[in-house]
């Protein structure tokens, strides 16, 4: 299938996006679904996964109060096609956004449920490792990370309800979604550039 290139992708995240924090987030997402797609077994369509984990929050920066409202309007100029533009803005299935409207975009395919469980998780790794000496995903504990998880406190802007309907539209346990996203992280942390 066609579809936009990875420095294009890059390009076009780079026009909306100039936060590092957000930047870094695309990054991590792009390289996560990268390893999902080899590990679900479709190492094909890896560059694709990839490039879906890159562009999910493109309108989040410049309009948070409409998340994956905007989106298709600033993929479509940049000439990117439907098939993504659905994946991108599924990842916000369910959600009432700030202006007050709900996401009706179901995810479908294998890689859009993937996004939509992995990118609020993602998140929630990173703050914990932030809080490690290491500062680091590498030396984290799968036990160590469930004890963050349930501090309601913690990463309290990473919604465990997202997360968790991710898992069930996945057919997984929570466990399986945590223990694969943190084995994730620590493979590709070293790629992740801001």
């Amino acid at each position: 299938m066609e579809h936009i290139s990875r420095s294009d992708a890059e390009a076009l995240l780079k026009k909306y996006n100039k936060d590092p924090f957000h930047l870094q987030h695309a990054y991590t997402v792009e390289a996560v679904m990268k390893w999902y797609a080899k590990e679900l077994g479709y190492e094909s369509d890896e560059e694709y996964w990839g490039i879906v984990g890159l562009l999910h929050d493109i309108d989040f920066e410049l309009y948070p109060e409409e998340h994956c409202l905007k989106a298709p309007e600033l993929l479509k100029e940049g000439g990117v096609s439907e098939d993504i533009i659905h994946a991108v803005c599924s990842h916000g299935y369910g959600i009432t956004v700030e202006c007050g409207i709900t996401i009706d975009v179901e995810p479908v395919h294998e890689m859009e449920k993937v996004l939509f469980a992995v990118d609020e998780l993602t998140g929630l790794i990173w703050a914990a490792a932030l809080m490690r000496p290491s500062k680091s995903t590498k030396d984290m504990e799968l036990k160590s990370l469930k004890k963050k998880y349930k501090s309601k406190g913690f990463a309290a802007g990473c919604s465990r309800e997202v997360i968790e309907r991710g898992a069930d539209q996945l057919g997984w346990e929570l466990d399986k979604l945590l223990t694969m996203t943190l084995s994730a992280m620590q493979a590709v942390e070293d790629e992740i550039q801001v």
